[in-house]
């Protein structure tokens, strides 16, 4: 087999090789002694990477005579790519006792694995001591990744300051930070860093776009994402592939459906990630039909293969339609393309047949599973307790905890659901107590939601307000919308004012809780007071926006 050497490069430098080809091409490099070259040799250990074969990758790695520190980083970052990060930190332990000093991209590389892995913020912090020992504490490539790795951990204060000690800042570096103060949450710190950022001379890119649109994360910034895209048609970005892409996801976030649908069809050829947006938009939106009806259009016409997100999110809208016909085309699509291993599509699948009223289904389709986790005994806990069948629920906790599972925060939410449907009020109290002191889990608002529930519907609405009362302020409207649905049930007018009284002085802009209290007056015939009340919520609403006057949320004008 003869190939020219300028093809060669070609393939060698190609995003992707089958295993097949990329053995091929190990072959032929062996043959000719080129595999001795650390050049030909980082390529082929890249493709074996790419394609998941870490043996083949580390036998062509041992075998090199010399090694580049682009060789090292290559086998790093192949073990870092399917999380062997003992293998990972060994190599680099290695590299300098084989005097190999690791550059700006080794550090780049195991920052990125840490933030992912589950190293987490303790990794990135033990890497960023050897980044400073190294001497790359300004580099624009390690402060990227720090940035980058601090943002999605969480720890965006950090973040700011590897950002604020960077001296020389390119777009990359501008990027990351806006794109940190996005991932979470925090839109406007975004927006004036993109300000600064052209203050400064540095003009966007499509990734900078991206960057901003993450923070638009529901209907009240919709103006704000409305803004960019007519930035974005300004300058060009919308026909960017990524960019598209994001502003379905941002306009499907805000759920203002038409105009995701309209940046949709714009797009010449959106990615998955785009018909993933739509798609759980529409779900998430109530239309399930239309969105079963883009991903059979996605499949079918555009030849498209669906992620597990996808289907997912398919499944989800044949569960709200109670389709069980379209659930087993779906089902047997999955089986199909062996995504019966992700766990996102066999928490779907089991939620899909339990909510279809298939219980059987659920069942046969669960105890199939090779490997089970966390998340599919938590849908199975979730599916009997929506029947009401809770001793089959406690089962299959037990069973979780003697196959050696440690239960998490939604364990706890899924069996108080199911204490609170079936109307177990000492089981509440028991798996309540249970998650705080054996399982040293913090309650949140979900599970206080709950728990109010079990104890005001069993008729202890006075512990249940000394419950609420006990939790640190503000307390969650959520919480005290529970306590008010429970005295409305029960007949208790009187606490029912008391409580209300309580969370409008807390949250006086809230006008349900006074739209509750105005409805227990109608039902006990006190109609002066409940007069009143809906006076009271006429001259809020009037006085809180009056006609002709602006907005709350202003369009954010970009300059």
């Amino acid at each position: 087999m003869f190939i020219p050497f300028n093809t060669l490069i070609t393939e060698l430098s190609s995003s992707f090789q089958s295993i097949f080809k990329t053995k091929q091409l190990h072959a032929l490099i062996s043959k000719t002694h080129l595999s001795l070259d650390p050049f030909f040799a980082t390529r082929i250990l890249r493709l074996y990477s790419l394609n998941g074969d870490i043996v083949s990758a580390r036998n062509l790695f041992d075998e090199m005579p010399e090694r580049t520190v682009f060789l090292w980083n290559s086998m790093i970052r192949a073990y870092a790519r399917v999380n062997e990060m003992d293998s990972v930190f060994g190599l680099v332990r290695a590299m300098i006792v084989w005097e190999t000093m690791p550059d700006n991209y080794t550090f780049a590389c195991l920052i990125r694995a840490c933030a992912d892995g589950e190293e987490g913020s303790d990794g990135v912090r033990v890497v960023h001591g050897g980044v400073l020992v190294f001497g790359y504490g300004a580099d624009g490539i390690c402060g990227s990744a720090l940035v980058s790795g601090y943002s999605r951990l969480g720890q965006v204060e950090e973040a700011r300051k590897v950002f604020s000690r960077v001296r020389v800042r390119d777009l990359a570096m501008w990027n990351s930070m806006i794109s940190g103060y996005g991932y979470c949450g925090f839109w406007d710190d975004g927006l004036r860093l993109f300000r600064d950022m052209r203050s400064v001379g540095m003009e966007p890119d499509g990734y900078t776009m991206v960057a901003l649109l993450l923070g638009s994360v529901d209907h009240a910034l919709l103006g704000i994402g409305e803004s960019l895209h007519a930035f974005c048609v300004k300058s060009s970005f919308d026909y960017n592939t990524h960019v598209g892409s994001s502003l379905v996801s941002m306009y499907s976030r805000c759920s203002c459906l038409d105009s995701a649908h309209k940046v949709f069809r714009d797009l010449l050829k959106p990615d998955l990630v785009t018909w993933s947006s739509l798609i759980s938009g529409l779900s998430q939106r109530g239309d399930s039909r239309s969105a079963l009806h883009l991903f059979r259009e996605m499949n079918m016409e555009r030849g498209l293969r669906a992620d597990g997100v996808l289907v997912a999110g398919a499944l989800a809208a044949s569960a709200q339609l109670a389709s069980v016909k379209l659930g087993y085309e779906l089902h047997g699509f999955v089986l199909r393309h062996a995504l019966d291993i992700d766990v996102m599509v066999s928490s779907a699948l089991i939620d899909m047949y339990f909510k279809c009223g298939f219980v059987d289904l659920a069942m046969r389709f669960f105890e199939s599973l090779p490997h089970k986790n966390i998340v599919t005994y938590n849908s199975v806990i979730l599916g009997f307790g929506s029947h009401g069948l809770a001793s089959q629920a406690f089962w299959i906790f037990n069973r979780m905890l003697d196959n050696g599972l440690y239960p998490d925060a939604s364990t706890f939410s899924s069996l108080l659901h199911v204490c609170s449907h079936s109307g177990l009020l000492d089981d509440g109290k028991h798996i309540f107590s249970r998650m705080q002191y054996e399982f040293r889990l913090e309650p949140t608002t979900e599970h206080y939601v709950h728990m109010v529930k079990i104890l005001g519907m069993a008729g202890e609405l006075k512990e249940a307000y000394n419950l609420v009362l006990s939790l640190p302020e503000p307390v969650d409207d959520g919480i005290w919308g529970a306590l008010l649905g429970c005295c409305e049930t029960q007949g208790d007018s009187r606490l029912a004012e008391s409580i209300s009284q309580q969370a409008i002085e807390s949250r006086p802009e809230k006008s349900s809780y006074t739209v509750a209290l105005s409805k227990m007056y109608a039902n006990d015939g006190r109609w002066e007071e409940m007069e009143m009340m809906r006076d009271g919520v006429t001259y809020s609403r009037s006085t809180a926006l009056p006609l002709g006057s602006e907005p709350i949320i202003k369009r954010h004008n970009l300059p």
